[in-house]
């Protein structure tokens, strides 16, 4: 079985088993759920701005909020309410006034606005910047990196912002490479070879070092799983390996559109085609896994029921994305 999968399986059932868990979520979400909304304040030479100040006003000026951004710059905003047009501004000593033009979300949505960037005051300034795709991408993923279960589980690779940019080669590596040299992954890995020792699988034997070479063997398949399902592949097909968050619509329709991600992803021209990256990943780490498993536990018939069983746990990690998980993931903020 493969250990990114066996590792989100567990997480799944920690998650279903806790009494904090909230069950509820498989029922439709009501009209009008409010959404939230993130952002960095920065100045023109990409330094983050601590203690600015953050306002977050609607349209019809009926409602306005003010916070001021941490040591890193970063600001968020809770329970904005969707459908109504707000704009956001943001200030700082000695820097010009920043603001938005009128923003508007969906019900449910997470919205990471692009980095704000202060400039110093000027009489007259005729230059506009833009931002690009892929710095956009950039800030996107500097917010993923932040997401964690409980605080501390990993959950980088969901996304809630519905148009996420297209992730560049290096932004996919570098989700990849993040997620694959997490402490709570060599954690994850260490609990699963555990659990195979009692077992008695694979066949390593038992004692010291039947331990080490499971806890190994799962950290390779761990490794293969996520470079090659997460960032080569990806790179190769044009294919989006993050989970895409739906939130709303029907509870048979979000419970649909969790069950076909193993098989339909989001390509990088935005358009849904076939999984060829998720599948080709645990496919391939599958059979990776033959150079250095036991004998008995090699072969054809091996490696595509570790593919079904991967497949499955993909599944149902997909489940608890759409209906718990939000709930129970926080965003780290970093400190200077």
């Amino acid at each position: 079985m493969r250990l990114s999968q066996l590792y989100i399986a567990v997480l799944i059932l920690l998650a279903f088993g806790l009494p904090t868990r909230v069950h509820a979520q498989g029922s439709k979400l009501p009209d009008g759920q409010p959404g939230s909304v993130i952002g960095t304040v920065s100045d023109v030479n990409g330094d983050t701005v601590p203690n600015a100040t953050v306002v977050i006003e609607s349209s019809d000026r009926t409602d306005r909020r003010v916070v001021v951004t941490n040591n890193s710059g970063f600001f968020e905003f809770h329970n904005v309410k969707p459908g109504i047009p707000f704009h956001i501004t943001a200030s700082a000593e000695k820097l010009a006034d920043w603001r938005s033009p009128s923003i508007t979300i969906a019900p449910n949505q997470f919205k990471i606005l692009p980095e704000i960037r202060l400039r110093v005051p000027t009489a007259i300034t005729t230059v506009q910047v833009t931002q690009t795709s892929e710095e956009i991408a950039t800030e996107q993923v500097k917010a993923q990196e932040k997401q964690r279960i409980f605080g501390f589980i990993p959950n980088f690779y969901v996304t809630y912002d519905p148009n996420s940019a297209p992730l560049t080669t290096k932004l996919k590596f570098r989700l990849a490479l993040k997620t694959a040299t997490d402490p709570i992954t060599f954690l994850g890995t260490g609990v699963i070879s555990a659990l195979q020792q009692a077992g008695d699988t694979p066949n390593y034997g038992q004692g010291a070092q039947g331990y080490a070479k499971r806890f190994g063997a799962n950290t390779a398949d761990a490794f293969t799983d996520i470079m090659i399902g997460g960032a080569i592949l990806p790179s190769l097909l044009h294919q989006d390996p993050r989970y895409f968050y739906q939130g709303t619509g029907t509870t048979k329709s979000r419970i649909r559109h969790a069950l076909l991600y193993p098989f339909v992803c989001k390509g990088d021209n935005g358009k849904w085609q076939p999984n060829y990256s998720s599948l080709g990943g645990d496919l391939a780490s599958s059979a990776i896994s033959n150079i250095y498993y036991p004998k008995s536990d090699r072969g054809v018939g091996v490696v595509f029921t570790n593919l079904a069983i991967s497949t499955g746990a993909r599944m149902a990690a997909s489940l608890a994305q759409e209906f718990v998980l939000r709930k129970l993931t926080h965003r780290k903020r970093d400190s200077k």
